[in-house]
């Protein structure tokens, strides 16, 4: 993993301040320089070379998103955007993610500097995260939205486990899903009330039912949930129909939603499952889809070399937990493929 060489641009400079404060606390993160608009930020990307930007939504002149748009047409860099969850903020953060920027991170709109401090210490990580990114490779074409081809689930429970690029990795997958999808558990590591926008757009894009996980929902083809709640894990509790239980317990290995717990009960369950690792941070999931290997399902990881951010798929393809690692396009093929009347 190489150092993250960051540019902080924001046009408030107390902002910028503590942004630089916070990273420069990081382990292999540093702040190459700042800027307070894009004009000066497009000036200083050839002389700073930074291989991750920083980059506030609402800024005067050229607006943040606007300025990414720039960026990832004509020379891509990894770029974090920052904005604050209110209703445009949050619909800004999925057309950021639409036009390829690694994450999208919650701006506080009111905090003392502590308060901030403690708010985005997680920052650092995501950003030696998307400097690690593969960003540059990213395709950009997604599948179009699926008809439903006479699609017949065989009832195979598919799950998935997503977080750092997860919004862009689910909406290749999930558009070429048919409307009578196999029934699937996702687990999608960001932050509820993006998740929750992700949702109503997902309902209007595609042809499946995307919904959001709640306690004691029953899978059933053509309906896709996603847990998102930081206070929450999702198991699933086989039966017929298998069902859904958000439980209260403590974070596994630092997740919670955990995708480890979440694999690890359809594999104690002995339910027909065909699991998979895409773009995320960190190592879970890993464990729980080494259970399911074992319980004889197949077990998929999104390619390492597509993957936005590679960690999480890596560290499956590393545990020995993985029967197959394909690109996203492949991967959707093989999932509908495995849970049809055919699979």
């Amino acid at each position: 993993m190489h150092e993250a060489r960051v540019l902080v641009v924001d046009d408030s400079a107390a902002m910028r301040a503590l942004f630089c404060d916070v990273l420069e606390q990081t382990k292999n993160v540093r702040v190459v320089g700042t800027a307070a608009n894009a004009a000066e930020a497009r000036d200083r990307i050839p002389e700073l070379m930074p291989n991750v930007v920083t980059l506030d939504v609402e800024m005067p002149g050229m607006s943040g998103i606007e300025f990414l748009e720039e960026i990832m047409t004509t020379n891509p860099l990894p770029v974090v955007m920052l904005s604050s969850l209110t209703q445009s903020g949050t619909e800004t953060s999925l057309k950021a993610f639409e036009l390829g920027a690694v994450e999208c991170f919650p701006k506080p709109l009111k905090a003392t500097p502590e308060q901030f401090a403690k708010t985005v210490g997680k920052l650092g990580k995501i950003v030696l995260a998307a400097a690690n990114s593969n960003v540059r490779d990213k395709p950009r074409n997604r599948g179009p939205k699926s008809d439903d081809g006479g699609y017949v689930s065989n009832g195979k429970i598919a799950a998935f486990s997503a977080s750092m690029g997860g919004v862009d990795a689910l909406t290749e997958v999930l558009s070429r899903y048919p409307r009578n999808c196999p029934p699937t558990v996702i687990i999608l590591q960001t932050e509820p009330v993006l998740a929750q926008m992700f949702i109503e757009r997902a309902n209007k894009d595609f042809s499946c039912a995307v919904k959001a996980a709640t306690d004691g929902a029953e899978l059933s083809s053509g309906t896709v949930y996603i847990a998102s709640d930081p206070g929450k894990h999702v198991i699933v509790e086989p039966g017929s129909p298998a069902r859904l239980r958000m439980v209260e317990r403590d974070p596994v290995e630092g997740f919670r939603p955990s995708a480890t717990l979440l694999f690890g009960s359809l594999s104690r369950g002995n339910m027909p499952t065909i699991g998979a690792v895409l773009t995320g941070m960190g190592e879970d999931g890993a464990k729980g889809l080494k259970l399911l290997q074992a319980a004889g399902c197949r077990t998929l990881a999104q390619d390492r070399t597509t993957a936005t951010v590679p960690q999480a798929p890596a560290a499956a393809v590393e545990a020995g937990a993985v029967d197959a690692e394909l690109k996203l396009e492949d991967l959707a093929a093989d999932v509908l493929a495995n849970c049809g009347a055919e699979g």
